[in-house]
């Protein structure tokens, strides 16, 4: 029992036996014949005059082992796979070409004279660039080792020489290919404010790009076209619990955009003598400003392609292959300034407007010269190229997504960067941003979707290019009207709007910035300024700190150690926000004054479980409608939260935010000298364009699919190779020599290709994923090199309640495993002499390191966690009481042991020995009366079980283990001695002396962790997520049933907004502050992001 706590002592049965767990075995689909699912369409629309019936031949797949099955609106004639049968799929009268490649790319050691020199030049133009014991060790096994190598083939040897031969060499063959790099100079109209004067001509040299058609005819016949999915459908899931159906949201190539597309391309008219099948490439790009090096400004602005094609665990992958960087943006040049100073009647301000309408008229014009007459008639009439199969098939390409930031976002739009409407999707006002989750703002954001006013645009042109006007004019404003246009030409509508391309739908939302980076850095800044206004800040702000610093970590690298202190929040990259904020509530927790720390406790849970929801990396129409609701309860938190907690208090600014707003002063040679050198009042500001982008999560994953599939963190990974390219030049002109390097590496890439080598750097692309086989539930190695004497071990920690009756409960527990007793068997005792039976030789264990626990995620990928008893000790298992409360267990291993027994028996017979795996863990039980879950918005809460318990501490069959756990202290209760004597116990690493007293179970340290608490886990086994759903209920409850643990009656959702103004300054200050790229974008100043702002792709 734990003193103080006596309504929340922890519960636990008499005998601790955990209830058998077993994983979903994963199995081949089996498919059925859908020959009798012949759907008659509707009748397509054409210009001619007659009715054309389509006869839509439909398949679905038989459902596998975890309820899925595809449906295919039209049956495929081609499936990356292979599973579905070749009887199955379609039959198109293909016509079949050859298999060799269009391009003339010969075998290795092409184009070098022999293969010493290809393997070296081959190593040098791929891997790292930096000496390191991997690429030494890459050096080894494909250089020196392979049999082709030759010492004599290096006599006259010259990089230089070889690299030439590599590249376009005017005195050698040429290695040409259609997607070849290609510079040009862009050209802009610069106004010049006068009716006589005609525009000024302004040329920006140095744009480098691929063009997007020869990229395209290149992946198709690239080895990765082998893994494209040609032809969408929709997957289903039949949930095995009650048997009824939903809709599975998850790649792009499932989605509602693709299959509305696929539609959409089989109404267009035939082309002349053509009846090839119609299929897409669906494009999705990516493009950001990024630094080249830590220090000085060496920059790039590099342009993405991705294929939506591949499965996003392709693409999301640096090493793939998949990422086709298909150009480099060039910003406008500082002798731009010396243009527009020579302009006559042109104010300072106007000069500023100007400016940054030229940088707005290159972007597009850059786009202009991307979208060639030959893109846009592929667009319009398709290209006919060669399948993986082998068969011609008419490609239309369509572009589905454009994942930036939002300052780039504005720009793709053609719209003022926070202006008055600052969305790029619809025309809801800045002024009500802060109305978040209201049913007037949802229908709002329906209602007013963008449709580009082309009329207005070409008309404030001419006020400007014809007529003489400002570009900021009372006069060019008055034309463009409400929605914050701008008067460029938005080239997306200009070459594709005629052809159903919207170019605001593209612009789908971005997780890592607008929430991680952005939301969320917001609401955890604002909590620190509260801390600060308490009274005692300071020290409520150390003490969160170190907080922080005892939060213990997990996994790979899912959650780090919080070294430094955390509030002041240096370097972070979105990855570090994302670990503060999923272990935000028990540091939060009882910091803040009584009326408001419930309040915060509830706001931290649904920011979570909004988070983690909104992340998902496989939607169904369950977690879709829990993330509308989830939107709807945490919206409601964070307006109440602005209104009532945010105004108790008078918040300044924190010590970082002076300080940088005093070096903002002090590098503007004007600026006021007369400000207070004090902390200015910062409020807490709802109305931005990243809170109102929350609500825009759940349409998008119904149109697109799941956020993973065109998060920001792809083109961040990308930045890489850039950064790994640029040490290899000699820094002048980055653009073009970053090009060169991307080629060499392409064309090794297809020479490897051509000789069936297996390119450098690349994964496969294949949909499965790389990990451990789906039968191994876990790993513990069998040395033999850390022995264990039973009796010598209990010697050492004599009088050590953390080992009292260790030798009786091995004994029985090996006799429970040995004779496949079951959880009924929870009460049974053992005899002594039936302990008498077990033997264990020389009375000796074997004690290891780590455990590995593989288990199958809610994705149906294949995970595991290690589990150490030092580091990383907790585990969860399976509740083995009847009727449970909570679904799960929690234990920490103490121990991780294997050893060599059997059992003597009467009848003669030899025994035979066995090898068992046994855990000795310390067991934590759920305190009673303490409520939690979605419900509640509380974290389920354990508490170490009492040493006077026979089963406080006991022995753990492995294979009952489901996953790693991470319990972070519940630090508002303190430390203790209520469950362990004070003193050195074999249950206390690191020489501690107490316990703390209760901890938090972190359902929110990763997604399927956090499906684990819910019945909606798809690749969970029917098992698990029954009892969930027994002990929780529906985590889709209606919204009457749904607590936080404080009330909200009374509450008015048309709550009076704060001043426009203020809330101008607000964003202002707040864009100032940001890791992103506007000064690359908009000002031309040195970037402050970080340049690694996500290290890995941890879905």
């Amino acid at each position: 029992m734990i003193p103080g706590n006596t309504s929340e002592e922890p519960t636990l049965p008499r005998r601790h036996i955990p209830r058998t767990f077993i994983d979903i075995e994963h199995s081949a689909e089996d498919l059925i014949d859908a020959n009798n699912h012949d759907v008659p369409s509707l009748p397509a629309r054409s210009r001619i005059q007659r009715v054309l019936l389509t006869l839509r031949d439909t398949l679905q797949t038989a459902f596998n082992s975890f309820g899925i099955c595809r449906l295919y609106p039209r049956r495929p004639s081609f499936e990356p796979n292979k599973s579905i049968p070749s009887s199955l799929l379609a039959r198109s009268c293909p016509i079949i070409q050859g298999t060799g490649s269009e391009e003339n790319v010969l075998p290795p050691p092409f184009p070098f004279p022999n293969m010493t020199v290809y393997r070296i030049m081959s190593w040098m133009n791929s891997g790292s660039h930096q000496k390191s014991e991997a690429e030494v060790q890459r050096l080894v096994k494909d250089v020196l080792q392979p049999d082709d190598f030759d010492i004599k083939h290096l006599e006259g040897f010259s990089v230089r020489r070889s690299l030439r031969e590599l590249d376009r060499d005017e005195g050698g063959e040429k290695i040409i290919f259609p997607d070849d790099w290609i510079e040009t100079d862009v050209t802009i109209d610069i106004p010049t404010k006068s009716k006589e004067e005609a525009p000024k001509t302004y040329t920006i040299p140095g744009f480098h790009y691929r063009p997007l058609v020869e990229v395209i005819r290149a992946a198709f016949a690239d080895v990765q076209a082998s893994a494209f999915h040609l032809f969408p459908f929709k997957r289903i899931w039949k949930d095995p619990l009650d048997d009824h159906q939903e809709r599975i949201f998850d790649e792009l190539y499932t989605s509602d955009a693709w299959l509305e597309a696929q539609d959409n391309i089989q109404k267009l008219p035939k082309e002349p003598n053509c009846s090839l099948e119609r299929v897409i490439a669906g494009l999705m790009f990516f493009s950001d400003a990024t630094h080249l090096a830590n220090f000085g400004t060496a920059k790039a602005w590099p342009l993405y392609l991705y294929f939506g094609n591949l499965t996003k665990y392709v693409r999301s992958s640096p090493h793939s292959g998949a990422c086709h960087l298909v150009g480099f943006l060039p910003s406008l040049p500082d002798s731009v300034k010396d243009t527009l100073s020579k302009l006559s009647r042109i104010s300072k301000t106007g000069m500023a407007s100007l400016h940054t309408h030229c940088r707005r008229e290159l972007f597009h014009a850059c786009w202009s010269i991307l979208l060639d007459e030959e893109f846009v008639h592929v667009y319009r009439h398709g290209i006919v190229l060669k399948c993986p199969d082998g068969v011609l098939r008419r490609v239309f390409p369509r572009i589905f997504t454009y994942s930036a930031d939002y300052p780039e976002k504005a720009l793709i739009a053609a719209i003022k960067d926070m202006g008055s409407c600052a969305c790029p999707r619809c025309l809801t006002p800045k002024s009500k941003f802060s109305e978040l989750g209201i049913l007037k703002d949802m229908r709002s954001r329906m209602n007013n979707l963008r449709v580009y006013a082309t009329t207005k645009v070409i008309q404030a042109r001419e006020f400007i290019y014809k007529y003489g006007n400002t570009v900021d004019g009372s006069k060019v404003e008055h034309t463009l009207g409400e929605g914050s246009w701008v008067p460029t030409m938005n080239q997306f509508v200009n070459k594709l709007g005629s052809l159903g391309l919207d170019p605001f739908r593209m612009l789908v939302v971005d997780f890592m910035h607008e929430c991680e980076l952005g939301t969320w850095k917001a609401l955890f800044t604002h909590l620190i300024r509260v801390l600060y206004a308490l009274p005692g800040g300071s020290q409520l702000v150390a003490t969160l700190d170190s907080r922080f610093r005892q939060v213990p970590t997990f996994g790979n690298g899912t959650i780090r150690k919080f070294a430094n202190n955390t509030s002041e929040m240096k370097r972070l990259a979105a990855r570090d926000f994302e670990d503060i904020l999923q272990c935000s509530i028990a540091v939060f927790e009882g910091l803040f004054p009584a009326g408001h720390d419930s309040p915060m406790q509830s706001l931290l849970y649904r920011f979570a479980q909004w988070h983690a929801l909104a992340k998902l990396r496989i939607h169904s129409d369950s977690t879709v409608t829990f993330l509308e609701q989830t939107f709807n309860q945490l919206s409601q938190l964070l307006r109440k939260f602005r209104r009532v907690t945010c105004a108790a208090f008078e918040t300044k600014e924190l010590p970082r935010e002076k300080a940088a707003r005093q070096r903002r002063l002090a590098q503007q040679p004007e600026s006021n000298a007369t400000e207070s050198s004090g902390a200015k009042t910062k409020k807490f500001n709802l109305g931005t364009y990243k809170f109102h982008a929350m609500g825009d999560y759940v349409s998008t994953i119904r149109l697109f699919g799941t956020v993973d599939s065109f998060t920001t963190q792809m083109g961040e990974l990308a930045h890489r190779a850039l950064k790994g390219f640029y040490p290899l030049t000699s820094k002048l002109d980055s653009p073009a020599q970053l090009a060169k390097h991307e080629r060499r590496r392409r064309v090794l890439r297809r020479i490897a290709e051509a000789g069936d080598m297996s390119p450098p750097d690349t994964h496969s692309p294949a949909d499965t994923s790389p990990q451990t086989s789906s039968g191994q539930h876990h790993h513990i190695a069998t040395n033999q090199s850390s022995p264990i004497n039973i009796f010598a071990f209990l010697r050492e920690h004599d009088g050590d309640p953390a080992v009292k009756n260790f030798i009786p409960k091995l004994k029985d527990h090996v006799l429970f495993r040995l004779r496949n007793l079951d959880v009924t068997y929870c009460d049974h005792t053992f005899t002594a002499e039936e302990h008498n039976t077990v033997i264990i030789p020389n009375n000796t264990i074997y004690s290891v390191h780590t455990m590995q626990v593989y288990y199958t995620t809610y994705d149906f990928r294949r995970e595991y966690d290690t589990i150490n008893p030092r580091t990383r000790a907790d585990v969860m298992v399976l509740s083995g009481e009847l009727i449970p409360n909570h679904p799960y267990w929690y234990a920490r291993v103490l121990g991780i042991y294997h050893l060599e027994t059997w059992l003597t028996n009467s009848n003669g017979y030899q025994p035979t020995k066995q090898r068992l795996e046994v855990l000795w863990v310390r067991w934590l039980a759920p305190l009673r009366n303490h409520r939690s879950g979605m419900k509640y918005a509380r974290l389920p809460k354990v508490a170490f079980v009492d040493e006077s318990d026979s089963d406080a501490f006991g022995f753990l069959d492995p294979s009952q283990v489901i996953r790693g756990a991470h319990l972070i202290p519940a630090f508002a209760s303190g430390r203790g001695i209520s469950s362990l004597r004070h003193g050195k116990s074999f249950a206390r690493p690191d020489g501690e002396l107490d316990d703390w007293e209760e901890h938090y179970v972190g359902i929110f340290v990763d997604r399927d962790m956090f499906m684990r608490y819910t019945h909606l886990g798809v690749g969970h086994p029917a098992m698990l997520r029954r009892i969930t759903r027994d002990c929780f209920g529906s985590v889709v409850p209606a919204a009457e049933e749904v607590s936080d643990g404080n009330s909200t009656e009374g509450f008015d959702d048309d709550e009076e907004e704060e001043e426009e103004e203020e809330e101008e300054e607000e964003e202002e200050e707040e864009e100032e502050e940001e890791e992103e790229v506007i000064d690359y974008l908009l000002n031309d100043e040195e970037l402050e992001e970080d340049d690694d702002i996500y290290d890995d792709l941890s879905f």
